[in-house]
């Protein structure tokens, strides 16, 4: 019998290096054209694989072999009181992930994301109506992440399950606290959290009013089944933690449309390309560069390498998005781009694509068109490359300084 040869290898992309943290798109494109798996350096833990390929990516992510791990999550510092609030959809899998979806999922429907827009749309103009005023004399930088990109999901949060009035400017500093992903503030900012979304649920089974918290507690599937109060709480939880990814994609956004006048004219010239310029942009420079891990539930191979039981596998949604095999000229950010037969992977794909894909899109969609027809002379004050956050994990920027 002759001897096995050599088990192949891949190539390995260290999550540290420079290259990788400053132009991930390029990074794992050069990957991806070498290879479609990988494997991911991750400090501090055992290499993870990592797909580069489209088809692949997509694949893995509907593939009932791998798993998502709650213990993954790590929330060090916070109180244990908490914990059980914090466990979300994002965490679970099989029939608890598929139970929890059937009962939510008729809130997030793109029809009831629709109902909401005149809600959104009164929220962002009054944010720039703030934003503004942080210019009286109409000249000076004023920073669209701080005023603007990040407090607008968190008031449509605010909006969307009823949180009063008086107590939504500290919702929208649990916002920025939030999204720095730990740290002391972090951490004082969940209790306070948790306790408001009990109160909210605690109004709205008092109260039923028209927002997607009402809309949530209404919900009661054939077998009579409904959302416990833990779960409803845990879900304004995820919607918080959500609430980030518009942030940074509206953030983005106005980078992108910025760094390309011509793009810039078309939408200013057609605002009905705004839907389809939105999927661009998550095609483009989505916040989402890797996937949540997916944990191998039995020994198996990908792209013809052995992976082992518990062997942990994500998705480069960097690479996947600007794949030439699934999109034509994937390099060049095209309001236009006809939609094809390969979609984005920037919400994810299968059991776990985001719930909340359909606000985020109509969140996107009303900051971009507001912002776009309020300011017809918009400009980036600084040059895109000071503004990007040392992430390996998130595409994003520290402030967007802009003048009207």
């Amino acid at each position: 019998m002759p001897a096995s040869g050599p088990e192949p290898t891949v190539p390995e992309v260290d999550l540290t290096r420079p290259e990788v943290i400053g132009d991930p798109f390029t990074a794992y494109g050069q990957v991806r054209e070498s290879s479609p798996l990988a494997r991911l350096l991750v400090p501090g833990m055992e290499p993870w694989w990592l797909l580069t390929r489209h088809e692949d990516a997509r694949a893995l992510l509907g593939d009932p072999r791998f798993e998502i791990n709650a213990d993954s999550f790590m929330r060090p510092g916070v109180p244990k009181d908490c914990l059980p609030y914090m466990r979300t959809m994002a965490e679970m899998s099989g029939s608890e992930h598929a139970r929890l979806r059937k009962l939510v999922a008729p809130a997030f429907t793109p029809r009831r994301a629709a109902d909401f827009r005149p809600r959104m749309e009164a929220i962002a103009g009054r944010l720039l109506d703030e934003a503004r005023r942080q210019v009286p004399a109409g000249d000076g930088p004023v920073d669209l992440l701080a005023h603007f990109a990040r407090p607008l999901p968190m008031e449509v949060i605010c909006e969307l399950v009823g949180i009063p009035e008086p107590d939504r400017t500290r919702w929208r500093a649990y916002g920025a606290f939030i999204a720095a992903g730990a740290g002391q503030e972090f951490t004082a900012a969940v209790p306070e959290i948790i306790e408001g979304a009990k109160a909210a649920v605690a109004r709205r089974r008092a109260d039923p009013g028209d927002d997607l918290l009402s809309d949530l507690i209404g919900v009661q599937a054939d077998d009579g089944d409904r959302l416990s109060d833990v779960e409803l709480v845990a879900l304004v939880w995820l919607l918080v933690l959500a609430g980030q990814t518009p942030a940074n994609l509206i953030a983005n956004g106005v980078v992108a449309l910025l760094g390309h006048p011509g793009e810039l004219a078309a939408l200013r010239e057609d605002p009905a390309l705004m839907p389809g310029a939105v999927e661009e942009l998550l095609r483009w420079c989505a916040p989402t560069l890797l996937s949540i891990p997916r944990y191998a539930r039995q020994d198996t191979e990908l792209c013809g390498m052995p992976v082992r039981k518990g062997d942990a596998v994500t998705v480069a949604v960097a690479a996947a998005n600007r794949d030439p095999r699934a999109f034509a000229d994937p390099e060049r950010f095209d309001v236009r781009r006809a939609k094809g037969p390969a979609g984005h992977l920037s919400f994810s794909h299968g059991p776990h694509f985001c719930v909340g894909a359909s606000l985020a899109r109509v969140q996107t969609q009303v900051a971009l068109t507001a912002l776009l027809r309020r300011f017809p002379d918009l400009a980036l004050a600084a040059s895109p490359g000071e503004l990007r956050a040392p992430d390996p994990g998130t595409w994003r920027v520290t402030a967007v300084p802009v003048t009207f």
